[in-house]
């Protein structure tokens, strides 16, 4: 049995003329009459009084009219409910971003920079290479990127022409070791280009190994590596550069309380810092409402100085 066959029939109850519930509910009078004719014989019995003018309902038709009422009551109540959450669901943008940047940067930036529409972060993404990132956006798997990126520009060959960006922040990636009993650190930058360092490294293949190799040839007295462990994730380097096992590069705000705390220490000056952009990419393709209205919140990207 069709829904649509018992909001015909309580269309028809109320206004007790076919050609008015015909007319009500948007079909010939042929079709409709036919789809209570339907419904007569799906229940096995008759529900209208054709006899009578205004026509009635027989006594089974006054019974299932009660039922039919509840019914598509119900069923108009669940289609307003799941109106709402589609709406709900439509206005809101999965963000997909490193775990450093969702710990340590979106909370204060969602605070300060906009209200709607809501965020929901994609935590799959978490571990993701730059690469994937873009790759979503391709496929539409996610709304929107938050990510580093060099400020330099020396990467912009990884840009995608079919992606649009704001900046939202700024970011460095600082060289951090374990303080020695002297509160120097113990994996120095600064003891010469030939010293061979243990190092906690990047993923090679994602973008802040480039950024931070970069930095390193553009500054012409980079020392020597021992790459003892490679990651994508910043929390997994923390956690082993503070256990001792070596030095490496970290970003500010994930380093900022064990730097406090003096649990690690810069392992090299100013010049050994990579500074960083904190950009949010969407697709220009397709956009949605919502992601119109939160990208026209934003200043447009402008060169830093």
């Amino acid at each position: 049995m069709e829904i649509r066959w018992l909001e015909d029939f309580v269309a028809l109850a109320r206004t007790r003329h076919f050609s008015r519930a015909a007319e009500e509910r948007n079909v010939t009078q042929p079709t409709f009459s036919r789809r209570i004719k339907l419904l007569e014989e799906e229940m096995g019995t008759t529900l209208v009084n054709r006899q009578t003018l205004p026509l009635s309902l027989t006594p089974a038709g006054e019974e299932f009219l009660s039922l039919c009422e509840q019914v598509t009551q119900r069923v108009q109540d669940a289609r307003e409910r799941l109106s709402r959450l589609a709406e709900a669901q439509a206005n809101r943008l999965r963000l997909a971003a490193p775990q450093s940047l969702l710990s340590h940067f979106l909370p204060e930036w969602l605070a300060t920079h906009h209200e709607d529409p809501p965020l929901e972060p994609y935590l799959r993404a978490t571990g993701w290479l730059i690469d994937d990132y873009f790759q979503a956006l391709d496929r539409g798997e996610c709304d929107l990127v938050l990510c580093y990126w060099p400020r330099d520009g020396l990467l912009s060959e990884a840009e995608r022409l079919e992606c649009d960006y704001r900046r939202v922040g700024e970011e460095r990636l600082i060289p951090l070791s374990v303080p020695d009993p002297d509160g120097r650190p113990r994996f120095s930058l600064g003891s010469g280009p030939r010293e061979s360092l243990p190092l906690i490294a990047f993923h090679p293949r994602g973008l802040m190994h480039a950024a931070i190799q970069d930095h390193l040839t553009s500054l012409g007295e980079a020392p020597a590596f021992r790459v003892l462990n490679e990651s994508i994730q910043s929390h997994n380097i923390r956690e082993l550069i503070g256990l001792g096992y070596g030095m490496g590069w970290l970003p500010q705000r994930l380093a900022a309380p064990a730097l406090a705390r003096g649990e690690l220490v810069p392992a090299g000056d100013a010049r050994w810092q990579v500074p960083l952009e904190i950009r949010l990419y969407r697709h220009t393709q397709g956009p949605s409402p919502a992601l119109d209205k939160l990208w026209q919140a934003l200043p447009s990207p402008a060169p830093v100085a």
